[in-house]
């Protein structure tokens, strides 16, 4: 068996930074928010920035839901899921409070509290077993397309084709049996809210810790860099960092949007827009696409939207900061089996997010940090999808890692 520290980037001595992408991922980062300024306004330029932010936060940290999942799945250790957990407490500290508020300094606020019923529950599952065979969440895909993955070019191209798919099917889906969303900030009140939710999280973090300590003894540490301040530009950090980066990110899209991060709105988007550019089909005819919100975005540039411009400065974030580390080395031949997996995974990930009202961030890490309680079915019925995709990923030639000691103590 593989050591875990072995399959996390920046494991061994960081290699020399590489000028060229790391030169052109930045050129790329200012122009486009000059651009943004110019033509939207300083906040489409702001949010282009915290893309970017996210993109180094997610790439240096390695912070992926996926792989925090699969670990404790597979071999029970538990320190993703725990700091998915510091991250949801930190992050409702912040958000219950403004968001029953409904403002910040004059800037209207709301959360992202979509319907509870049958479609989140088979699009969550879906999108569960998508992320394992895949090999990433929403935001896992993007970070390690920018940090030179080239399977996850894969991932991310059906994921597009699986969004766009889904929004075929709008009529369908959307008439399954659901209930109105709903928000416990507004059903309970923001302190009751707040209480209830940290005492899940603790109660999660709780019963992880007691799993991992039953299998191998005691907790069991990841390499994950050190504190040092040099770290910050070339990595890798510790898991901890980059956490509580995310958290202050998405309150950052929070207040500069006026509603939190989001992920695969976007890759509809990109979807339909190719169709209706090349004639292979009118998605404007679609019922998905004559929805205001959605109809408003597909007659729009593609700048204009929000989640699009933050999805690509993700992208070249983690360019930037895969480049800075010495590791953008893209390796272009990809096994068959892993492959296949990469387009399975990437179609039950486009087709499950849209069925689930959004992925990994719109609607667990966002959902949940919004109050509403779509993010809890969805955590749910993604958790036990990505179960069986742990089970489905050596059928495709996909390792599940392990500690080489699974049963020290």
């Amino acid at each position: 068996m593989n050591t875990l520290a072995s399959t996390l980037p920046g494991a061994a001595n960081a290699p020399s930074p590489e000028r060229r992408p790391l030169i052109a991922a930045l050129t790329l980062i200012a122009v486009g928010a000059l651009f943004l300024w110019l033509q939207v306004g300083w906040r489409q330029a702001a949010l282009w920035g915290v893309g970017a932010a996210l993109g180094v936060a997610l790439y240096h940290a390695a912070f992926g839901f996926t792989r925090g999942w699969r670990w404790f799945v597979a071999d029970r250790r538990g320190d993703g899921l725990r700091a998915q957990m510091l991250i949801l407490a930190l992050g409702v500290l912040l958000f219950f409070p403004v968001l029953a508020a409904g403002s910040f300094l004059g800037m209207p606020v709301k959360g992202l509290v979509s319907p509870v019923g049958v479609s989140v529950v088979l699009g969550a599952f879906l999108f569960g077993v998508g992320m394992q065979l895949g090999g990433g969440c929403a935001s896992g895909t993007l970070f390690a397309v920018g940090g030179g993955n080239t399977r996850m070019v894969v991932t991310l191209l059906f994921f597009i084709v699986g969004s766009v798919i889904a929004t075929a099917n709008y009529g369908w889906w959307s008439n399954l049996p659901q209930f109105k969303p709903t928000s416990v900030i507004d059903l309970w009140g923001v302190l009751p809210a707040l209480a209830l939710n940290l005492a899940v999280f603790g109660l999660i973090a709780w019963g992880v810790t007691v799993a991992e300590k039953r299998r191998h003894g005691r907790i069991v540490a990841s390499a994950r860099g050190t504190d040092a301040p040099a770290r910050l530009l070339r990595g890798p950090w510790p898991l901890v960092w980059g956490g509580v980066a995310l958290v202050l990110l998405n309150f950052a899209t929070l207040l500069l949007a006026g509603r939190p991060w989001g992920i695969t709105s976007a890759f509809a988007l990109w979807g339909a827009k190719t169709l209706a550019a090349t004639g292979l089909a009118e998605p404007a005819g679609w019922a998905f696409w004559q929805v205001p919100a959605q109809a408003k975005a597909l007659a729009a540039p593609v700048y204009a939207d929000v989640t699009s411009v933050m999805d690509i400065g993700l992208v070249l974030g983690a360019l930037a900061a895969a480049s800075a580390a010495g590791k953008f080395a893209p390796v272009w031949q990809i096994p068959r089996r892993q492959l296949v997996a990469a387009i399975v995974g990437g179609l039950l990930l486009g087709y499950g997010s849209r069925l689930a009202y959004g992925c990994n961030i719109g609607a667990y890490f966002s959902g949940i940090l919004s109050g509403s309680l779509h993010g809890w079915l969805w955590l749910v019925c993604a958790y036990a999808g990505s179960v069986i995709g742990v089970r489905l990923r050596p059928a495709f030639g996909l390792e599940n890692e392990r500690v080489a000691d699974s049963r020290g103590c």
